[in-house]
């Protein structure tokens, strides 16, 4: 960094800059978790750590000072502390966990996914608490070190924690990064369901030369993935592209060119629309297997349900909340889209919470060389406080 950069670092890029500084590779949280703590503490909120196995989670909370009420909003930032690993240290051109400013970029991993995105909403809520201090409703944050991992012990297991004690989440923005080319050009207002499955396909192993004898499971398998392939699952809707079944891993064989495997093993994914549930794509698929005859065993791994936030109650709904915050800051219209992987919001959704992802630019996410734009983080910050404003201070009820 220049000596000028640092002179002029403001309150969003001094804390992006200490939480990118410490290697949270998941599941490890390497203190992100504390340090935010901290700062939230000073504001009157009440932080709540949950450690599940490998994972610390953070639940941290601060309710209105006026009398709580049962239908009380409660707005949630959910995000996570973890990263995914730097890779090739030789293809940095600085050191990944050395937060340094380029140009007026931000390099560092985690600059974009999505420790950026956890700065500017503590700086949003810092400002937001001093200009509101009375503000309606509760603010919570729902933080977890395991969602670049495999997702047991995070988020799902905090908000089975939250439902066992009927603690309900109202309107929740994930931090992930959603910009695609200026900060809020786009918000993800739904996700699409993920469902996978490994099958195991069975033959009889034997030589080439003897056909009699053998049963090539990969004969056998083609004309049934190929079939699978090809099926129109549905035509998607108003929200959802038609839903996409993709192959990727087919293995089977000893390495011989004169043998006949005994298996051939296939990995599978669907993404798929509100059209369809996991369980008509199971039955689909292992009708589709029996039709061929084929001896299989199939373990399905159900990776998150499809889930949608609408544009409802007009001009007093969330998503108009979210919208008219990044118009104010921007002075341009969001583009809804549900495109991408999943999030950890296919796990707040289903308890009746409005979920929408509100985050960076992400053309640079599990890179090397990620960065995030120092003035989007500005701007980022700026426009969690007008989403704070305009679901906590605006309107009494949000529907």
């Amino acid at each position: 960094m220049s000596q000028i950069e640092q002179k002029n670092q403001s309150a969003v890029i001094e804390l992006a800059i200490d939480l990118m500084s410490r290697a949270s590779v998941t599941p490890e949280d390497a203190g992100c978790q504390k340090l935010m703590v901290q700062r939230l503490a000073k504001l009157g909120f009440t932080n709540e750590s949950m450690i599940f196995a490998d994972t610390t989670n953070l639940w941290s909370r601060r309710d209105s000072t006026e009398t709580k009420k049962e239908n009380d909003v409660v707005f949630c930032f959910a995000g996570h502390t973890d990263v995914v690993p730097a890779g090739n240290l030789e293809l940095w051109n600085t050191p990944p966990f050395e937060p340094t400013i380029i140009d007026g970029m931000l390099y560092g991993r985690g600059a974009s996914d999505m420790k950026g995105s956890l700065a500017a909403m503590i700086v949003a809520t810092e400002r937001f608490v001093q200009d509101h201090p009375d503000h309606q409703g509760s603010i919570t944050y729902l933080i977890t070190s395991d969602e670049e991992g495999p997702f047991i012990n995070g988020t799902t297991k905090v908000i089975d924690t939250l439902e066992a004690r009927n603690e309900k989440i109202t309107y929740c923005i994930v931090g992930e990064p959603s910009s695609t080319n200026s900060v809020g050009d786009v918000v993800k207002n739904g996700r699409r369901g993920s469902i996978s499955a490994e099958v195991d396909i069975k033959g009889k192993q034997g030589h080439v030369a003897y056909p009699e004898h053998v049963k090539n499971p990969i004969h056998l398998a083609m004309p049934a993935l190929t079939e699978l392939s090809l099926v129109k699952w549905d035509q998607g809707n108003d929200y959802f592209p038609a839903t996409s079944f993709q192959l990727s891993n087919i293995s089977a064989g000893t390495g011989a060119t004169n043998v006949v495997p005994g298996h051939l093993n296939a990995l599978f994914n669907l993404r798929y629309s509100t059209e369809l549930t996991d369980q008509i794509i199971v039955k689909q698929v292992e009708s589709l297997l029996d039709k061929h005859q084929l001896d299989y065993d199939i373990k399905w791994t159900f990776n998150g349900k499809p889930f949608i936030t609408e544009h409802v109650g007009s001009e007093h709904g969330f998503l108009n909340a979210v919208s008219q915050a990044i118009l104010t800051v921007t002075g341009k219209e969001t583009q809804l889209s549900t495109s991408g992987g999943t999030s950890d919001g296919r796990f707040i959704a289903p308890t009746g919470a409005q979920v929408i992802e509100l985050g960076p630019c992400n053309a640079t996410i599990h890179q090397v060389n990620e960065s995030v734009c120092c003035d989007d983080l500005e701007k980022l910050v700026d426009i969690y406080y007008h989403c704070l404003v305009n679901v906590l201070c605006t309107h009494k009820t949000i529907t």
